[in-house]
């Protein structure tokens, strides 16, 4: 994985958790806020951090923001620090800003001032613990498109036959992506289609969620 450098800008709980995460997988990640006290407790943990106003243009190009390859924003309930600070990122050339936004009329702002993405984390969370709620064995929901799944299944009428004979692909619009068999704790990838299946066997599929239950597995 090549490594890149993001910047964090607000070091709150979303802030600071997505710049652990980052770390997590070995990228680098300068941070920012106003709060002294957040700048101290993320120091030890992410590559660069600093104390200074995000709101004011020439620290973010004293920063090197621009020279990232991405920033994130997070300012917390702030919709008029977020916006300048998006349009003050655009204008030093940052090529890639994504901001977390409160409302629709925020996200609105937010694009006109040129954010590449909007976020909602709040939203994005509670429809994944709604979809898995609703439908247990999900993995995650996607945002691919309507309904998009990644669900487990445990196989029991299938056992004995292949992935290639089930031919789900063509047959249903269903891809298997893992496989993990009895006694197996972690599941192997790209399965084998003349690999027979055994009663038990648990199946990563991923498939619109109405061609998914219709399946008996």
């Amino acid at each position: 994985m090549a490594v890149k450098e993001f910047g964090i800008i607000g070091l709150g709980k979303f802030g600071f958790s997505l710049a652990q995460t980052l770390m997590q997988h070995n990228q680098r990640v300068l941070g920012v806020d106003a709060d002294p006290e957040k700048v101290k407790s993320a120091s030890e943990f992410l590559t660069q951090t600093y104390q200074a106003e995000a709101t004011d243009k020439t620290a973010l190009a004293q920063l090197g923001m621009a020279d990232l390859h991405a920033v994130i924003v997070s300012t917390g309930e702030s919709m008029e620090a977020s916006i300048l600070v998006t349009l003050f990122l655009k204008e030093l050339g940052c090529p890639h800003v994504t901001v977390k936004a409160i409302s629709h009329d925020h996200e609105t702002v937010l694009r006109r001032v040129g954010a590449d993405d909007v976020i909602f984390p709040e939203r994005y969370a509670a429809t994944q613990l709604a979809a898995k709620l609703a439908m247990p064995g999900l993995i995650d929901y996607l945002p691919l498109g309507a309904n998009v799944l990644l669900q487990e299944l445990i196989v029991h009428k299938w056992a004995g036959k292949t992935l290639q004979e089930l031919n789900l692909t063509n047959a249903h619009g269903i891809q298997v992506v893992a496989i993990r068999q009895g006694g197996e704790e972690c599941f192997r990838f790209v399965p084998k289609a003349n690999q027979p299946l055994h009663k038990g066997d648990v199946l990563a599929v991923i498939g619109h969620g109405e061609d998914i239950h219709r399946l008996e597995p």
